[in-house]
């Protein structure tokens, strides 16, 4: 289906831009087509000498209407994001290969919900979340191309194009594959991720809409991490196993995968239109669909000894699905003196579950979670002055799955330089599901619980200064923290030969107290010459429930670089080092028949330092990007984890390049 659409849109997209061919040799004045020709005669050249639109035209739109432009510029910030995820990766500790799962070295905490999600959350970090898709308002078709070189095998690629039909409507469509084989044994990582969607206007300006199709699965091999004994032999440094393909896993049978479709589709119409420009005693009411259907399942030949007994020998299959349909009503008003006032109303349909019920000596646990939700809220927003006010809350018409959030934030422009705002974000909804119910061929990971919600209240302060720094800070505090963790299994044993363990099964829990969190994070580059030292710092305290919850005291980064224009101008270039380093802390495991991380006490993460050189260069519109990941490690060698049995990176030669093409 997804091949099909793809051949029709660029059908659709080679017929559009044959007629805009056509049209432009019509205002050139060009002769082609017309008259009489001997079939002989050559056709005459055209020659555009129309001006390049400026790269502000090329408009990028968040589905919240925030508006930015294509940047096609070369700085730190744009190496930072040269990843998998393309985003900063700072508080994130990669695993050994690309699309792999991360430990957390700090926490975000202002995403909001009334209903729980899937769980599964160790795949979701490159799930597009309906926030993560943007739209766009180009001049001329836009293309981007996106490669990078993974581990052993295989290629990171994201080829993306957008054009605008008519002034009014614009379509895009993009593809982001991975591939990549790992350098440990049944280790690869796989993942495809289709995007396609619009947005339009009508000419009289009352009616817009903006919508996406997003289809992804996230597909990876699991081994459970080094065997007791390959972890000695790793830690030990023995240049018998550089190649790590000879350490020894836990199993070698094993995979998980997330697959997720989402529709969505959100548009208005302006009843009374008002003025354009102030949208004075403007009425809209407007509508949001949103439907996401994922599944994820967790595969393996024979059972792993360390999981505990299972109900099965052979091919085991854990496999849950969920499905959501919400639609949301809205009626807003906009006056000059008032403000923007928007009375919302929400139906949301949830479905999660299993294709059987187990039957127990002492209980049932079902199968399946679903009903209907009914949610009702408002949304403000006013500029008073220099502030910009804004609101947003909703609450659950129902005692199943009670649940609120309220949202709000005040933004002040100090001056052309500098921007503060201030933002508190209340929450309180349902655990995900996977914590509720959860089923496997696993005796130990079978549970039904009846958790409380998990109430989150969250103050930050931002601070952005190109001239002084970027500063932010967090407060966190969270009621009924729910997490996974360790229980003795009364059953287990220890195996003397491989020393192997099943004494502790991973179960969910709640804890009974507060969990109080500090976060603080400072960002400041110095410039002299063409050097430059670019310095994020990152201060975290957990005063309350750190038994559950833990972070890093310290974590920085700190990026010494080169760069200049080569050449006439014709190449930028920018060349340097990208130092990181984090205190030592008891990081999550990372449990791969949940794809969940799970609090543990016996492993101490040593924080340990990361050190990478890069080599970039801007031609034109292109990006070349050439990294020593982890150079630090080719003079002392790699031994460090990045959770419990995972071994980090070693040391790699990785590049790549990301490619804007403007037609």
């Amino acid at each position: 289906m997804i091949r099909q659409i793809t051949i029709i849109f660029f059908l659709v997209i080679s017929f559009a831009s044959f007629a805009q061919q056509r049209q432009l040799q019509r205002n050139n004045g060009s002769t082609l087509g017309t008259g009489n020709k001997d079939i002989g005669d050559a056709p005459k050249t055209v020659i555009d000498n129309r001006e390049k639109p400026p790269i502000e035209d090329y408009k990028i739109i968040s589905v919240e209407n925030d508006t930015t432009y294509v940047d096609t510029t070369l700085t730190i910030y744009k190496d930072y994001k040269y990843n998998y995820l393309r985003r900063d990766n700072f508080e994130l500790l990669p695993f050994s290969n690309v699309g792999q799962a991360y430990t957390k070295l700090a926490w975000d905490f202002d995403e909001v919900d009334l209903l729980p999600d899937l769980g599964a959350r160790e795949k979701h970090y490159s799930y597009y979340e309906v926030e993560d898709i943007f739209y766009y308002n180009v001049p001329t078709p836009f293309t981007e191309l996106f490669f990078k070189t993974t581990f052993e095998q295989g290629q990171n690629v994201d080829a993306f194009f957008t054009t605008n039909m008519t002034p009014r409507l614009n379509l895009f469509i993009g593809y982001r594959g991975l591939r990549s084989l790992g350098r440990y044994q049944n280790l690869m990582s796989s993942q495809g991720a289709f995007r396609i969607g619009g947005s339009f206007e009508s000419k009289n300006n009352r009616y817009h809409l903006k919508t996406h199709f997003v289809s992804q699965d996230t597909n990876n091999e699991e081994n459970g991490g080094l065997t007791p004994v390959a972890a000695q032999q790793f830690l030990a440094k023995d240049e018998e196993f550089d190649d790590r393909s000879l350490l020894g896993v836990n199993f070698e049978d094993a995979e998980n995968m997330l697959y997720t479709k989402r529709f969505f589709l959100k548009h208005h119409y302006k009843v009374v239109k008002g003025n354009d420009s102030t949208r004075n005693n403007q009425i809209r009411i407007g509508h949001t669909l949103n439907f996401t259907d994922k599944e994820y399942w967790y595969n393996q030949t024979s059972p792993f000894f360390g999981y505990g007994e299972s109900y099965k020998n052979s091919n085991l299959r854990d496999e849950v699905e969920y499905q959501r349909v919400s639609n949301l009503l809205y009626a807003e008003y906009c006056n000059n003196l008032l403000g923007e006032i928007a009375f919302q109303v929400k139906h949301s349909n949830y479905n999660y579950g299993y294709q059987r019920k187990l039957i127990l000596d002492s209980t049932t646990i079902n199968n399946r979670i679903k009903g209907d939700i009914v949610s009702v809220g408002g949304r403000y927003h006013k500029k008073i002055g220099g502030f910009d006010l804004t609101g947003d809350a909703m609450i659950n018409l129902s005692e199943e799955f009670s649940g609120n959030y309220l949202k709000a934030k005040a933004r002040y422009r100090i001056n052309e330089d500098a921007v503060a705002d201030a933002a508190l974000v209340i929450n309180s909804s349902a655990p995900n599901f996977n914590f509720l119910l959860f089923q496997s061929d696993y005796v130990n990971y079978n549970w039904q619980n009846d958790f409380d919600n998990i109430q989150k209240q969250e103050l930050s302060v931002n601070l952005k200064s190109k001239k002084w720094a970027n500063v932010s800070a967090h407060l966190t505090q969270i009621n009924n923290f729910t997490y996974f963790g360790l229980e003795d299994n009364p059953n287990g044993v220890t195996d003397t030969i491989t020393g192997i363990s099943s004494a502790q099964m991973v179960k969910p829990a709640q804890y009974d107290g507060n969990v109080g969190y500090l976060k603080l994070k400072a960002n400041r580059k110095f410039e002299f010459q063409n050097f430059n030292l670019d310095n994020t710092l990152m201060y975290q305290n957990v005063f309350e429930g750190e038994e559950v919850f833990r972070v890093p005291e310290f974590v920085t980064r700190n990026s010494l670089y080169y760069e200049d224009f080569w050449f006439d101008k014709a190449l930028f270039l920018q060349t340097g080092f990208v130092y990181n380093y984090f205190t030592s802390f008891q990081a999550n495991a990372y449990d791969p028949v949940l794809a969940e991380s799970y609090v543990q006490n016996s492993f101490e993460l040593e924080g340990f330092h990361r050190l990478d050189y890069f080599f970039n260069a801007k031609v034109d519109q292109a990006r070349l990007f050439f990294k020593l990941e982890n150079f630090i490690s080719i003079f002392d060698g790699n031994n460090n984890f990045v959770a419990p049995l995972q071994p980090y990176r070693d040391f790699a030669i990785r590049f790549g390049i990301v490619w804007d093409f403007f037609l």
